[in-house]
C-alpha cells in the first residue's frame, strides 16, 4: 500500500515556491475555519490529491492568517478553488461542489 499523498498548508510565506514556482499545476483551495462549506470540501482535496498524484500539487490556504496571498488573488468567496499552472491562474471556483464536479472542474483542466 502507498503512502498517502498529502495536501500541501499554504503560507503567505511559501505561496510564491509551492504554487507559483511549482512545475506541476497546484489546486489551492482556500478556506477559513468559520465557513461551513469549506469544511465540507476538505476531504474532496484529500481525494483529488491522491486521485491526481504526480499530475497535480493540492495546497489549502487558510484565508484569514494569510491576507496578501488571499487578497493578491483576489479571493471574493469561500470556499474558492484556483488552479495555478506555470504561475498563472487558469481556473477558479468559488462555492462548495461535489465530487463529480471537482473531477470535471480539474480534468477539463490537466
Amino acid at each position: 500500500m502507498s503512502a498517502a499523498v498529502s495536501v500541501i498548508q499554504l503560507t503567505d510565506a511559501n505561496f510564491q515556491a509551492e504554487v507559483l514556482e511549482c512545475s506541476t499545476p497546484v489546486l489551492v483551495d482556500v478556506w477559513a475555519t468559520w465557513c461551513g462549506p469549506c469544511r465540507l470540501m476538505a476531504p474532496l482535496m484529500d481525494w483529488a490529491a491522491e486521485e491526481y498524484a504526480g499530475r497535480l500539487t493540492v495546497g489549502k490556504l487558510e484565508a484569514d492568517p494569510n491576507p496578501s496571498s488571499r487578497d493578491r488573488m483576489q479571493v471574493q468567496g469561500l470556499p474558492a478553488l484556483l488552479l495555478f499552472k506555470d504561475g498563472q491562474e487558469i481556473a477558479r471556483h468559488e462555492g462548495a461542489m461535489a465530487k463529480s464536479q471537482l473531477q470535471g472542474f480539474l480534468d477539463a483542466q490537466l
